[in-house]
């Protein structure tokens, strides 16, 4: 069966396409914090996120330098970011590949998985994208875009998330198993300067890379949750049209524990276009329901912010209260799972 998306374009992630998908078979110690959904649900203890560690892991990736797969730095972050999952107790598998780029360049990528509890089939996953945008196309100089950018919030503060809630798994197991996964090369997507048709846009390589031939060849997991530029100071996360479409009632999940803890100024209700991200493969190959928690702004022209793609995407940008709110949100999902 094929399924049509007719999602608006605003800027350079948000498309107007029409995919082939299949038919989907779903329809340091803190204090933790007891918290049930409602009423009659059984209180978990769930750790208290540390918003000042995420940004901690948030600087270090950003002082490696730009991210860009090929790259000395590129290597370096991947190397830190595999030893402080393992420092966390996670199976850590790097996923090596080689890629091509929307055109036809040869990249060598990585995809680092994390997996806690690795026997148990009970499993939900979380994950993010660690490269950086090799192109500063959005800058207004034009003379910086084929600049590579920082990445602070498009790409290194998610992970930063993902590195502290894998740190607090570490500590505190949940009932089910978690694996969370790094995919890289998701930002070398055709920069708006070219023009050429080249038949890929080239987003998302990494993530398409591991759903088509996962760690583990019969991997499945109950849901997905993606972050993507979760760190940004004064956010806001509207219910992205492809998850609500294939996962709405992860959305749902998800939003209200949000607004449960008082993040609802974070978590908007309120629906927003599709965006063509790490979580379509993995709904389109691996039949995981994935949501995206992402930044977006209705009043921006291109919908993330005018520091997106640009030089200015720096730890001026990283705000530990945005990360705490998503943070939270996502430890309380996982650790009510059972």
């Amino acid at each position: 069966m094929t399924i049509i998306l007719k999602i608006p374009f605003r800027g350079l992630k948000k498309i107007t396409f029409i995919m082939g998908m299949f038919i989907l078979g779903f329809s340091c110690k803190q204090n933790p914090q007891p918290f049930a959904q409602n009423e009659n649900a059984t209180k978990v203890i769930v750790p208290e996120f540390n918003a000042d560690s995420a940004y901690h892991y948030t600087a270090m990736q950003v002082a490696w330098g730009p991210r860009v797969p090929n790259t000395v730095a590129h290597q370096a972050c991947g190397t830190y970011l595999a030893k402080e999952l393992r420092r966390f107790g996670a199976k850590v598998t790097e996923q090596e590949a080689t890629l091509q780029t929307y055109d036809k360049q040869t990249i060598q990528a990585k995809n680092i998985i994390a997996s806690f509890q690795p026997e148990n089939k009970n499993r939900v996953l979380l994950c993010a994208h660690w490269d950086s945008r090799p192109f500063a196309d959005q800058d207004s100089d034009s003379k910086y875009h084929r600049t590579p950018i920082d990445g602070a919030n498009d790409g290194a503060g998610a992970c930063g998330a993902l590195l502290e809630i894998a740190r607090q798994i570490g500590i505190l197991q949940p009932a089910i198993g978690v694996d969370l996964i790094l995919f890289d090369a998701e930002d070398w997507g055709t920069p708006e300067f070219d023009k050429q048709n080249y038949g890929s846009t080239g987003w998302c390589l990494g993530s398409e890379y591991w759903a088509k031939k996962p760690h583990d060849p019969n991997y499945i997991a109950r849901y997905g949750i993606l972050l993507d530029m979760v760190s940004a100071p004064n956010a806001r996360f509207y219910k992205e049209y492809i998850s609500v479409q294939y996962a709405g009632n992860i959305v749902k999940k998800v939003w209200e524990t949000a607004q449960a803890l008082g993040y609802d100024a974070f978590f908007i209700n309120k629906a927003a276009s599709g965006i063509e991200d790490d979580h379509l493969s993995i709904i389109k190959y691996r039949n995981i329901p994935c949501i995206d928690i992402i930044q977006y702004d209705p009043s921006s022209p291109n919908g993330f912010g005018d520091y997106w793609h640009t030089r200015n995407d720096n730890m001026d940008h990283v705000s530990t209260e945005t990360l705490k709110a998503v943070g939270q949100t996502v430890l309380h999902v996982v650790y009510n799972e059972k």
